[in-house]
């Protein structure tokens, strides 16, 4: 099942790349600053919390007490984090945006999820290139480490895009769901040690913090990026289980309810 939907993405691949490409070319059209607002967002809400938190509420980090290092620890959550609520929020739109040329062309419908992930993919490589250009200018770059970081990144892919397409499936048939998961979202970044380090939270609390995958994700994230050190694998596996279950589950939903979406849009 799983080697089909990949025979089908690869065999459009075409398509796909046209259809990025497209995307990304309409975005920034007639647009003065073009794809530098790809990064002006995250930079933005990213200087609103090294404020709030490093200067008035005196956040800290263990073992580091300077505020840019917690600004590179806020742009390893801020920056990361975006990509997969990204590709969440645009996956439950996608099938309904796309409605039009669902109803009109033969194409694997899968490849649309796979769009949203590449589209995401350009943003996120825009500012984290920019934040690598940082790290060097600022002589805080964690060195081999970053070797690390390609596969995090794959599984938190594998995560949002299981949960996208499952959530986007769902949106079909039942409207409420883009809605729910909208609020979801935002409780889900402060439920997620974003802008605070978890060792500020009652021990009774962080085991129940930690049952959040994202959670081991961005915390590998920072302890590479933020203290150069290679992050704890062993944490890693639940949200790589998680993810893989979850993408089982999206390509055996979508194969069960792929005609009757057609329907349903």
């Amino acid at each position: 099942m799983f080697n089909m939907q990949l025979k089908a993405i690869w065999s459009y691949r075409g398509f796909i790349w046209g259809s990025v490409q497209r995307e990304f070319q309409s975005r920034y059209r007639n647009s003065i600053l073009g794809s530098l607002w790809a990064v002006l967002n995250p930079l933005a809400t990213i200087l609103i919390y090294t404020v709030i938190f490093s200067k008035l509420m005196k956040a800290r980090l263990p073992g580091m007490n300077d505020t840019l290092a917690y600004s590179i620890y806020l742009c390893a959550g801020v920056l990361t984090w975006g990509l997969f609520a990204e590709i969440i929020g645009r996956c439950q739109t996608v099938f309904l945006e796309n409605a039009n040329m669902i109803k009109k062309l033969n194409f694997p419908r899968i490849c649309l999820p796979v769009i949203v992930v590449l589209n995401a993919g350009v943003n996120f490589v825009i500012s984290f290139g920019l934040f690598f250009c940082f790290l060097i200018v600022t002589g805080r770059f964690p060195g081999w480490v970053i070797l690390a970081l390609p596969l995090v990144l794959i599984i938190q892919i594998a995560l949002a895009m299981g949960l996208g397409v499952v959530f986007g499936i769902m949106n079909v048939f039942f409207r409420d769901v883009g809605q729910f998961i909208g609020i979801v979202l935002q409780f889900w970044f402060w439920f997620t040690p974003i802008v605070y380090p978890i060792s500020i939270l009652p021990k009774s609390i962080q085991p129940l913090i930690l049952l959040n995958p994202m959670a081991s994700i961005v915390a590998a994230y920072q302890s590479i990026l933020v203290y150069g050190q290679w992050p704890e694998w062993a944490t890693l596996i639940p949200p790589a289980m998680i993810a893989i279950v979850v993408c089982l589950l999206a390509i055996g939903l979508y194969k069960k309810r792929a005609g009757e979406m057609v329907d349903e849009i």
